[in-house]
This record gives structure tokens, C-alpha cells and sequence, in this order.
């Protein structure tokens, strides 16, 4: 027996996932590091608007995902393929309707968002329904935590949309946004893989009951409410600054979101853990809190390392992986990963709600989602301005959060 089959079977299923995700998480790192590097802090925003529209659209796919891992791991095995086929529906139907939507109206996108042309969101509204479909495949496989098979649909779209862009920048050096469009889209369509009983308009399977019906459209609009809430937390100021400020400060805005948001992409991996088990936990009748502690432990770690780094070495940090062009960040650096960890650690809390089917947490993420907005568009003379706005957003949010745990362990316990 080789060395690797012995270390295979002592590392668990869970664990390949967690160094899947770093390893995913460093791709994508690497993927925008050498964007900015190689384009400057100009061209280097509209190759970000792309990946934050993206982004944009997660709210729809996660809360696809969501839905479909939630109920997979609730129902009997009867039932699942009969949840999938129908959340399958959904997914296409809408992603459809999403992807004409940004075809038709490039023109008027190219027009907010100050880009070069209009092709580039033509390209990219191609490539929504393959996305939300996606999401419905990777929810199955989180569901039934069979994290290998999602290992793998992270690895192959984070890999080809690293090799496919950097090739297409390299041999067509023109249409920076077209071409991290076209490295998306494709990026897409590999992230399928591994793609197990896509049929939207199966014959002769097994309908689900009214009821389960209900819950899961109950659900769907529930988590698709607090998904968008955390588009408005996320990536709302990266849009807004866009709109607000020229090309090349966007570009530097975009350089210090992408390091300060690195508390909040590695958290997501316990997330992705976290629910499974809490359902799991909760149908066998076995405290949940627990699982809620550990996590909020590991997050809360991370971020004081994180934010630890960025205060001691902020301009080595910004020099090392973007260069010394973005420099003037440095000061900001501390600040945002300060507010992107305390929304990471709230998100823990929200999302072991949502896994308990208790709905408020979501009120209160939308509300400072919304208040973050607001200030942002009201507060935005400089962007040191727009990053404390958010972080003064993020302290309230995570106190209401606190202090909603703590009435509701007091209330059960």
C-alpha cells in the first residue's frame, strides 16, 4: 500500500474539503493578484466588476445550493432526486430570464458602471443559466456531504477560469473585461462536472407532496431574502465605488477588498460544513450549539490572525501581492478586514439559524445591509470614508446578532 492510499483513508472526507477550499480560495487569490498586477489599477477594475457581478448573482445560486443541501439532508432518500429535479426547474427557468435580462440591458450597464464597451455583459449574461444549475449540482453533493465530488466542481471552475483568462490576456492583449468574461462563462461549464441526473423535464419520476412543495418554496424565498442581503454587505461598496470614483481609484478600492476579504472566503468553507451537520444534529435530537461554538471558534481565530497581519504589516502585505502601485491602501487595509471579519463571524451565527429553520437573524442582516447602502451613498467624499461607514455597519450587526443568541440560548436552555 502505497504512502498516499495510507494517508487517504486517515484524512476524512470533511478534512480533503477544508484543504480543497484553501487550495481554491489561494486559485482564486492568485487569479485576481495577477489580474491587477498584470492590467494596473485601471483596467484592473473593470476585470473586477466581472468577478463582483459574479458575485452579485451568488445570492440566486447559494440560495439554489442551499435549498437543495438543506433538503437532501432532511428528507428521506425517496425524496431527494424529486428535490433536485424540481429545484433543477427553477434554477434554469429563472437563470434564463436573469441572462436575458443582462443581455438586453448592456448598454445601459456599460453606461453605469463606466466600462469600455457593452460586450462584456452580453458574454456574461450567457452564461447565468449554467451558473444557477451549477449551484443546484453542488447543493446535492453538500446535502449528502459528499465532499469529494464538490471538491472537484470547485477545483475545475477555479482552475479553468485561472489558465483560461491568463491565456486569453496574454494572447489577445485588448478587451480586458470581454475576455474575464469569456474565461467565466467557460469557467461555468466546468464546474458541472461532476454532473450527476441533469434532466429539467423528467418523465415519470417521483412528484413531490404539496407540503414538502410548500416547504421548499418557503424556504427558497427565505434564503434567497438573506442571500441578497449579503450581496448588499459584500459587494455593494465595490459596485457603489465603481459608480462613484474614477477607473483608478476603483481599481485601488478593488486591490484592498480583495486582501481584506480574505477572513470572509476562508470562513465560507465552515459554512459549507456547518449547515449539513446542524440539520443532521437537530433531526437526531442532539444539541446544536456546540456545533455553532466550534465554528464561531475557528472564524473568530482566523480573523484575529488576519486582521492581526494587516495591522503589523500592511504596506508589505499590499506591496507583496499587488505592488507598490496600490500603496496608497495601506492605511485602509487594518480597517476593512476588521469589518469584513466581524460580518464573517455574524454570518456564522445567521447561517446556523437558517439551519434551525429560525428566520429573524435574516431581518437583521438585511437591515445592515440596507444601512450600509445608505451611508455609502451618502458618505463617500474619499474612500477612507467608505470603508469606515462598513465597519461602523459591521459592529452593529454582529452585537444585534450577540445579543439575539443570547435571548434565544436563554429561552431554549
Amino acid at each position: 500500500m502505497t504512502t498516499f492510499s495510507i494517508l487517504a483513508k486517515k484524512i476524512s472526507p470533511q478534512q480533503w474539503f477544508l484543504v480543497s477550499t484553501l487550495v481554491v480560495n489561494a486559485g482564486n487569490y492568485l487569479y485576481n493578484l495577477i489580474l491587477g498586477r498584470m492590467l494596473g489599477p485601471e483596467a484592473f477594475a473593470e476585470a473586477a466588476l466581472m468577478v463582483t457581478l459574479l458575485l452579485v448573482l451568488s445570492f440566486v445560486g447559494m440560495t439554489f445550493q442551499v435549498t437543495v443541501a438543506k433538503f437532501t439532508a432532511a428528507f428521506e432518500p425517496e425524496n431527494r432526486q424529486a428535490v433536485i429535479d424540481t429545484i433543477n426547474r427553477y434554477a434554469f427557468i429563472l437563470g434564463l430570464a436573469f441572462g436575458v435580462a443582462v443581455f438586453i440591458s448592456a448598454p445601459w450597464l456599460q453606461q453605469f458602471f463606466n466600462t469600455q464597451e457593452p460586450l462584456m455583459f452580453r458574454v456574461f449574461g450567457v452564461g447565468i443559466p449554467v451558473y444557477f444549475l451549477m449551484s443546484v449540482n453542488r447543493g446535492r453533493y453538500q446535502g449528502l456531504q459528499e465532499f469529494t465530488k464538490l471538491s472537484f466542481s470547485y477545483q475545475s471552475e477555479m482552475w479553468g477560469r485561472l489558465i483560461i483568462t491568463l491565456m486569453a490576456l496574454i494572447l489577445i492583449p485588448a478587451g480586458h473585461g470581454v475576455l474575464v468574461a469569456i474565461g467565466i462563462v467557460v469557467s461555468l461549464f466546468l464546474g458541472l462536472f461532476p454532473l450527476k441526473g441533469l434532466k429539467l423535464f423528467r418523465t415519470g419520476s417521483r412528484d413531490l407532496e404539496i407540503t414538502y412543495k410548500k416547504q421548499i418554496r418557503n424556504f427558497i424565498a427565505v434564503t434567497a431574502f438573506y442571500e441578497l442581503t449579503q450581496i448588499l454587505i459584500n459587494n455593494s461598496d465595490i459596485l457603489l465605488v465603481k459608480s462613484y470614483f474614477e477607473a483608478e481609484q476603483a481599481g485601488l478600492y478593488a486591490s484592498l477588498a480583495l486582501i481584506g476579504r480574505v477572513v470572509y472566503f476562508v470562513a465560507w468553507m465552515f459554512v459549507m460544513l456547518l449547515l449539513p451537520e446542524v440539520v443532521n444534529a437537530k433531526r437526531e435530537g442532539k444539541d446544536t450549539t456546540k456545533l455553532l461554538m466550534k465554528y464561531v471558534g475557528y472564524v473568530g481565530v482566523l480573523s484575529l490572525f488576519i486582521v492581526g497581519c494587516c495591522v503589523a504589516f500592511p504596506k508589505l502585505i499590499i506591496s507583496l501581492l499587488f505592488g507598490d502601485a496600490y500603496l496608497s491602501m495601506a492605511g485602509m487595509l487594518w480597517q476593512y478586514a476588521l469589518a469584513t471579519s466581524l460580518f464573517a463571524i455574524a454570518n456564522i451565527f445567521t447561517y446556523y439559524f437558517l439551519s434551525i429553520d429560525r428566520y429573524k437573524p435574516i431581518w437583521f442582516s438585511a437591515f445592515f445591509g440596507l444601512s450600509q447602502v445608505v451611508l455609502i451613498m451618502n458618505f463617500h467624499d474619499n474612500l477612507a470614508m467608505v470603508v469606515q461607514v462598513q465597519l461602523l455597519a459591521m459592529v452593529a450587526l454582529l452585537i444585534t446578532q450577540l445579543i439575539y443568541y443570547k435571548q434565544y440560548s436563554i429561552r431554549w436552555n
